[in-house]
């Protein structure tokens, strides 16, 4: 009787144990790209996300249910246009966001209110795609993040997609000199960025030097004396492209090489996500129509 008792007792020991083992093994730890390693109990059921291309990452990985807000810019898929909007990475609503109870706050390093929601308790993880690397980086950390195996499979897939579209151009599109306006302001993709990585990878070469960085802020001038074969702008900055000083003379300006996206096409060449094989596939056309002369 006695060693039935001690055999039960032993066996309830190992099951606490195992319960206890079984608890830990569930917790999530990650280290986002501020160094700081946020630990969750669990996989993270309730998520705001604050960077359109972390949105489009999440919904990608098959997690999209678990999304409970978004920034005012995440457009994509459109299962995210009906979530509460909690305002943007400059202007973060934090009472919206605490309302919604999320698990974790997914948001870029350079945003406002990082500290903030830390300090009402809230877990942040701050995660900044700006290359190529980094953005394979962050899909896996985030399928890390969501208990997605094989994460990076879709990295694999965007990769193969990418060489497709480099595959698909014509020989005469090679080393045109090419200038990629992002945003108002003049703020242009540099060689350093995803999008002057991918540049380089469809054979055409960036007239943004490499020692100003990813996204430089670029006077007219030195576009002036660079002298494109080709422009790439955004339809929302291409009016008075030509009054600018010095423009008008500009070959690709005079040669009408210039390519302007729609804003849904500049949505998808923008975000180092999911659609980067999309947006390689963007660029390949533009330079096709345009280059190709």
């Amino acid at each position: 009787m006695r060693f039935v008792v001690m055999f039960r007792g032993l066996s309830a020991l190992w099951a606490c144990l195992f319960c206890a083992s079984a608890l830990h093994a569930a917790s999530v730890k990650v280290t986002d790209d501020r160094g700081v390693t946020v630990t969750l109990s669990q996989s993270p059921q309730r998520i705001v996300s604050l960077l359109p291309s972390l949105t489009e990452t999440v919904c990608e990985l098959g997690r999209c249910e678990r999304l409970v807000g978004v920034d005012r810019y995440s457009n994509f898929p459109e299962t995210v246009r009906g979530l509460p909007k909690t305002g943007g990475g400059i202007d973060p609503n934090i009472e919206a966001i605490v309302a919604l109870r999320p698990d974790v706050v997914l948001m870029a390093t350079s945003s406002r209110g990082v500290h903030w929601l830390e300090s009402l308790g809230l877990k942040v993880l701050a995660l900044e795609p700006r290359t190529s690397r980094d953005a394979q980086r962050v899909m896996g950390l985030l399928g890390q993040l969501l208990e997605v195996p094989d994460a990076l499979r879709i990295w694999r897939a965007i990769d193969a997609g990418v060489s497709a579209a480099a595959q698909s151009l014509p020989p005469q599109t090679r080393q045109l000199r090419v200038y990629y306006e992002v945003s108002t302001g003049g703020y242009a993709a540099g060689t350093q960025s995803f999008i002057g990585e991918m540049m380089a990878r469809l054979g055409v070469q960036n007239i943004v030097e490499p020692r100003l960085g990813p996204f430089p802020r670029i006077n007219p001038e030195y576009v002036v004396r660079a002298n494109p074969d080709l422009i790439m702008i955004g339809s929302r900055n291409v009016q008075g492209l030509e009054q600018r000083p010095g423009w008008a003379g500009l070959r690709a300006i005079r040669e009408q090489r210039i390519c302007v996206f729609t804003s849904e096409e500049s949505d998808v060449l923008v975000r180092p996500g999911p659609r980067m094989a999309e947006a390689a596939r963007v660029m390949a056309r533009c330079l096709a129509q345009k280059g190709a002369r």
